[in-house]
């Protein structure tokens, strides 16, 4: 599908895929994704309309965080497949004009890794520990942690190493989980690894890659004791420091220096546009992600800011913008839009709360003709096409994420939107495995079968049907691969209402109604495709939480 789309600049307009492996595919029967499973699904993609996969960590990793904690990032975990597995598995993906795009870990490595288990062994003050952040404790005896900044995931960034003679020894610094600590990005081993490392992956046919964290990897020397209440642009001590861009710089240059450039995609959590649009400048990354519109809640005046502001920040740098409603680390949309409150925040996630999951879907339907509309890339995480609910009901001695655990238990964790794939209605694992193959490293609901590729696919009123027609005309249809842009506030005459986002690309325009009451359609428009069946082409009228593509 891929090869449809220009070859100069084909991530821009590009529908991205994402594929957590060890939910997607179970190809050998253990219970968990691998590459086998994948290779078998990539007809099942090409029919689906993506121009990519984006692959999260599938490298050698103890799991401590779902593979983003790498202990070796030339190889494949075995419990996935092999390195020549992965080989083939771009070839044959590449074969159907699907591109591969790989994640890349540099914040942290893995506990197990081989530069952090020589740090371990060689002692305070070893070359092998200045690609880290050892550091004395404060106080006479060293027991107190040498920053008070706070984890990602909750708790101290700090763990305490212990000596060969098994006293107390130097703390280490992790701004996630104890099992990822932070690799030091003053060092030159660590910008060469890095370099080599993407090397190593755009050698094997990789189109490029995501960054993850992209934001965090310089950390102040000085190492100040607290983090200011609102520190001034550039001034955080481990987040959006000024010193990041010239890593990235040197990262676009090795990706320019291929016969077909390949294209880096950052992680960008950052509030203030203009620092965000920084990194997207013409010698730095191609596009970051956009992850203001996906905490914003179904609102019409939240998201039409948030798509307003998110096209000022790009266009000062021309980059497009990128479009995405989930992903490995989000309720599933399904389920938020079904909330009381619809936005998305990571310290706010709790047990037990209410969902409406009929309204919900009708929300995520609306939004997926949103999001495809809009100029720039999609992408799209992987069982949203079905229509997937959050999973909420997982045993407790099921759930494995460091964030449940590092909030004492508060947090429910991110594996609810893990749970592995449904393909068939039946059968051990619903066709995530072969039948009488291993359960699934998470368990499935009861009734996952009912929401299965096999339940959907030959449904035209379900959530699979709507994103095949979604993604097959949005390919079809020029102007959604371009930049023109322009919102409508009135239709045929119509004034469309508060509670109603509307805007065109060329000919083609898109409306959906977030409002409680029907909205007035124009008489002389020409539906192309609508996220709920029978809307009705007289009397002209837009049901609530519906979208319309409109041919004008």
């Amino acid at each position: 599908m891929g090869d449809d789309l220009p070859e100069d600049g084909w991530w821009r307009s590009a529908v991205i895929y994402q594929v957590y492996v060890r939910s997607f595919a179970d190809g050998n029967g253990d219970g968990t994704g691998d590459l086998t499973g994948v290779r078998s699904r990539l007809p099942y993609l090409r029919d689906l309309g993506v121009d990519a996969i984006w692959f999260t960590p599938w490298y050698v990793s103890p799991l401590a965080d779902g593979g983003y904690d790498v202990a070796d990032y030339r190889a494949i975990d075995p419990r996935f497949g092999t390195l020549l597995e992965a080989e083939q598995l771009i070839a044959e993906a590449r074969a159907l004009g699907i591109r591969t795009i790989v994640d890349v870990v540099p914040n942290h490595v893995s506990a197990e890794h081989e530069w952090f288990r020589a740090a371990l062994a060689a002692g305070p003050g070893s070359p092998e520990r200045a690609r880290f952040w050892f550091h004395p404790g404060k106080g006479d005896d060293g027991a107190r942690i040498p920053t008070r900044w706070v984890s990602e995931f909750q708790g101290s960034t700090w763990t305490r190493t212990t000596d060969p003679d098994g006293t107390p020894g130097e703390w280490y610094l992790h701004v996630f989980s104890p099992e990822q600590p932070d690799l030091n990005w003053n060092h030159t081993d660590v910008r060469r690894e890095h370099e080599d490392v993407l090397r190593f992956w755009f050698d094997r046919g990789a189109a490029g890659i995501r960054i993850d964290s992209a934001a965090q990897l310089v950390k102040d020397p000085a190492l100040p004791d607290v983090v200011p209440a609102d520190p001034g642009p550039g001034e955080h001590p481990h987040v959006d420091r000024d010193e990041l861009h010239d890593i990235y710089r040197a990262w676009r240059s090795v990706a320019e220096s291929y016969a077909e450039p390949r294209v880096l995609i950052g992680e960008v959590w950052l509030a203030d546009r203009a620092r965000f649009a920084r990194y997207l400048r013409p010698d730095e990354m191609h596009t970051a992600f956009n992850f203001d519109f996906m905490a914003r809640p179904w609102d019409a005046k939240a998201l039409r800011e948030s798509v307003q502001t998110t096209l000022d920040a790009h266009a000062p740098v021309s980059a497009p913008p990128t479009w995405v409603l989930s992903n490995h680390d989000v309720t599933r949309p399904v389920t938020r839009y079904g909330r009381e409150d619809t936005s998305f925040a990571f310290l706010s996630k709790r047990f037990g709360t209410p969902t409406d999951l009929e309204r919900g879907r009708r929300r995520a339907r609306a939004a997926a003709l949103l999001t495809a509309a809009l100029p720039g890339s999609l992408y799209v995480y992987q069982g949203d096409e079905l229509g997937l609910p959050e999973v909420e009901d997982l045993p407790h001695d099921a759930i494995q994420d460091p964030m449940h655990f590092r909030s004492n238990g508060l947090d429910p964790g991110r594996d609810g939107c893990r749970v592995p794939l449904p393909w068939t209605r039946g059968g051990t694992t619903f066709g995530f495995g072969p039948d009488g193959g291993a359960p699934a490293w998470l368990p499935q609901p009861a009734g996952w079968g009912e929401v299965s590729v096999e339940a959907q696919q030959h449904d035209d009123a379900s959530m699979l049907s709507l994103y095949r027609r979604v993604l097959a005309t949005r390919r079809a249809e020029r102007a959604l691969h371009g930049d023109t842009f322009r919102w409508l506030d009135t239709l045929d005459g119509a004034v469309l209402g508060d509670d109603v986002l509307a805007f065109s690309r060329g000919d083609v325009a898109c409306v959906v109604n977030l409002g409680t009451e029907d909205a007035p359609l124009p008489d002389g428009a020409r539906i192309l495709l609508a996220s709920e069946p029978g809307v009705p082409d007289a009397p002209r009228r837009l049901p609530t939480d519906t979208s319309v593509w409109l041919r004008l």
